[in-house]
């Protein structure tokens, strides 16, 4: 079947749809949505986010910001709630009840439950004269125009606004709390992410073999040094394994073009003496980058001024930091 509507087209005004929605909600940071920050910054005991529907799906996403950020939290599906999980909930808690209309008959049925647990009680929702929000101790508004279906009918534009508002929560959190690059990568240990926070040189180049060669070896058996230790390269140091320089695979092609004498010529008159280097307890990330700034592959770990390792960029690779 041919399509003959502007496909491009619809998908701009969605995302009009939905941008503008988000940005009205600028109106809606009041003092309740100030409060609800507060009594979760000050709470001893969770943070209970819930919801029926695509509300739950954005309550699910919520915890899971909340929980990565420093703020412990807790998904209830609403109509579980009412066959046994909300025993979840204690006095100390604070429960986030989403939806787009407040009027659902499982809100209905939940609110008063949550109630009489002695949890707080905030309404998350889009519009505010519901039943949810009459009962709700603080309202976060997020009101919207219309859904991005053109039958004003599937959750599109409102579930982005709590999705918003949601991530507006947990970052007003986290900046109350302080919370740091290092508190993240203790919630975050893996994938690319939690390494970029936490993986230390010392971690890589400990597992590779270190490439050395004095300043007076003969360029042939700086070439056996570089192909036996396999990281295309060979540091060139003092008699103190202090740095003085380093040879690398394109070195010696520059020093074949020059016409040297592989077999006679020694390492101080190929090598290069512009070395990138960092101190042993620093971050791979920083190699990462300052790789990718100089165009270069591998780089050497200095402990003071001696000689440690090599950092190459394929070991960045197989860490998935890149």
């Amino acid at each position: 079947m041919k399509v003959t509507k502007n496909i491009q087209k619809i998908a701009k005004k969605v995302l009009l749809n939905e941008a503008d929605a988000i940005k009205k909600l600028l109106d809606f940071i009041d003092n309740d949505f100030e409060q609800c920050v507060r009594e979760i910054f000050d709470l001893s005991g969770r943070v209970v986010v819930t919801g029926v529907g695509k509300s739950a799906i954005i309550a699910n996403k919520m915890v899971a910001t909340f929980n990565s950020t420093g703020t412990p939290a807790l998904f209830m599906h609403a109509a579980d709630a009412i066959h046994g999980d909300l025993g979840m909930i204690q006095k100390d808690d604070l429960v986030i009840c989403l939806s787009k209309s407040g009027n659902t008959p499982e809100i209905k049925v939940l609110v008063p439950l949550i109630k009489r647990t002695g949890a707080k009680l905030v309404g998350l929702v889009s519009n505010v004269d519901s039943y949810l929000a009459q009962q709700s101790d603080y309202v976060l508004n997020a009101t919207i125009g219309e859904e991005a279906c053109p039958n004003n009918l599937a959750p599109t534009t409102s579930t982005t606004a709590h999705l918003a508002m949601g991530d507006a929560l947990a970052v007003c959190l986290l900046e109350l709390r302080n919370f740091s690059s290092n508190d993240f990568a203790k919630y975050h240990p893996g994938g690319a992410l939690g390494k970029k926070l936490y993986l230390k040189v010392d971690d890589i180049y400990s597992h590779n073999e270190l490439p050395l060669v004095k300043s007076d070896t003969t360029v042939k058996d700086v070439i056996m040094e570089m192909s036996s230790k396999r990281l295309g390269a060979t540091a060139v140091v003092n008699d103190e394994r202090e740095l003085l320089g380093i040879i690398t695979d394109g070195d010696l092609r520059r020093a074949i073009e020059r016409g040297t004498d592989l077999m006679n010529d020694v390492a101080k008159n190929i090598m290069s003496t512009g070395v990138k280097t960092m101190e042993k307890g620093e971050f791979a990330v920083k190699a990462l980058n300052i790789m990718q700034q100089n165009s270069i592959s591998q780089i050497v770990i200095l402990d003071k001024k001696k000689v440690e390792g090599f950092v190459h960029l394929h070991d960045l690779l197989r860490e998935g930091i890149i």
